[in-house]
């Protein structure tokens, strides 16, 4: 579970800003509250801000600090996106830190980079401000020199076979700009078990939806799993989309490619042959094919849709669906795993394509569930989601630039509002910031573009 993230002097964050998900003094919802043994932590989080404001660079910035360690390439925007607006940033420090628990342990990993070399990083186990706290391993180098210092715990030090390790890391395979805790995936001494649990908290438990990414292998999953499968069918039945049913059909790959693409046809079954127990994506803007081997036989499988009405069902494809369809489809996987399993799921522009009243009442169902196991974050505009039935105060953020252009996040709670006061009209009314300004649109003279013959 996320305790906290941290960045700095990357896109529109310049000093060191914090979001997390820890509970304030509130009674109202408190099946909203996690007890994790040593911690208490929220399940729900909703971050508002005018466009620019850096809502967006917030998960993005998360989505690079996730990627480079599970790649190991460090991003070029971890590099080059220093804020922007101080001209010495990027001889300055980029900061990235998460505090998070895996397997009812809490860590701290933090990331210091300076012009593409790693100068400090750091894995604790946190004492989450109640203990102290115990470092796992310690990274410490300067970008101007080429002098690395790496040290890690007394458990591995003492231990015969593990103490060989940090010295081979340091000496021959680690490069200034790949984290120590990306070499860890393999290590199978039981002394690199929490390590490797902090990497698998990136790897596994660790979801980001951007607005127009898409989850991969849908119809796999529909056709394998059938609580997911009944799972995706009963939203699309709740919200009215006119969906029956989802089916996964499976049809020959030559029928998928037809007779002016066979190459194409016999080059992706050599592949699956090749690695028999391999399948293979390909993906449209609308639409994904997985192709695997059944039977030995190179086969296309894809998902349609089953709309029923007064004249009969009728099948479609995802293509041949709404913007709004589609987009709720991409959910339904972040949404079984958050109500199922203890994972994290970051989503950009919630309400993109979907009616204001559907996402509300989506909100609503998973705000409202007491059994619910993983936590959901997310940024939007939608005004209607402002409302205390579904959200306590310190699980609403706001996302603003300062006079220097540098975004500052802060909780509803800090306002001390009552539990019966309407949000959605005070943040309209910009008693809580975190909306455009708009200026003086009534003296715009726009007339004088107007062309002239």
């Amino acid at each position: 579970m996320l305790v906290r993230f941290i960045v700095g002097n990357l896109f529109s964050f310049k000093e060191v800003t914090e979001f997390n998900m820890l509970p304030g003094r509130f009674s109202r919802l408190p099946h909203h509250v996690f007890e994790t043994g040593s911690v208490s932590l929220l399940k729900l989080n909703a971050i508002y801000g005018a466009n620019g404001a850096g809502k967006s660079n917030f998960i993005h910035a998360l989505a690079l600090f996730r990627d480079f360690l599970i790649d190991g390439k460090m991003p070029l925007d971890l590099i080059t996106e220093t804020f922007k607006f101080d001209p010495e940033s990027k001889q300055k420090d980029v900061y990235l830190g998460v505090e998070f628990i895996k397997n009812e342990v809490p860590y701290y990993y933090g990331l210091t980079i300076n012009q593409g070399i790693i100068v400090e990083e750091e894995l604790q186990i946190s004492g989450l401000d109640k203990k102290v706290d115990k470092t796992l391993f310690l990274r410490k180098d300067k970008a101007d020199e080429a002098d690395l210092e790496l040290s890690f715990s007394d458990e591995v030090n003492k231990d015969p076979e593990a103490a060989l390790f940090p010295q081979f890391l340091k000496n021959e395979i680690l490069e200034r700009n790949v984290p120590v805790l990306y070499h860890m995936r393999n290590r199978h001494n039981r002394i690199f078990e929490p390590f490797k649990n902090a990497l698998d908290w990136f790897e596994r438990s660790l979801e980001l939806i951007l607005p127009f990414s898409r989850p991969g292998g849908m119809a796999i999953r529909l056709e394998k799993d059938k609580a997911f499968h009944q799972f995706a069918v009963d939203i699309m039945r709740s919200f009215n989309t006119g969906i029956h049913d989802i089916q996964v059909k499976t049809i020959p790959i030559e029928e998928f490619f037809g007779e002016d693409n066979k190459q194409e046809a016999e080059r992706i079954a050599a592949e699956l042959r090749a690695r028999p127990g391999n399948g293979k994506f390909i993906r449209t803007q609308w639409e994904e094919a997985v192709f695997v081997l059944e039977n030995n036989l190179p086969v296309t499988k894809r998902i349609e849709l089953t709309h029923v009405e007064d004249n009969g069902a009728t099948q479609f494809l995802l293509s041949e669906e709404s913007d709004g369809t589609r987009r709720l489809l991409d959910y339904i996987p972040a949404l079984f795993n958050a109500v199922n399993r203890e994972k994290i799921f970051f989503i950009d522009e919630i309400e993109r394509s979907i009616h204001p009243l559907l996402i509300k009442e989506l909100i609503r169902k998973f705000s409202h569930d007491p059994n619910t196991k993983g936590q959901l974050i997310f940024s939007t505009h939608e005004s209607n989601l402002l409302d205390q039935d579904i959200f306590r105060p310190d699980e609403i953020w706001f996302a603003e630039k300062n006079k220097q252009g540098a975004t500052q996040l802060y909780a509803l709670s800090e306002f001390k509002e009552h539990h019966t006061i309407d949000i959605r009209k005070g943040y309209l009314n910009g008693r809580y910031g975190g909306i455009p300004f708009l200026g003086n649109l009534k003296d715009l003279n726009w007339e004088q573009y107007a062309e002239t013959n």
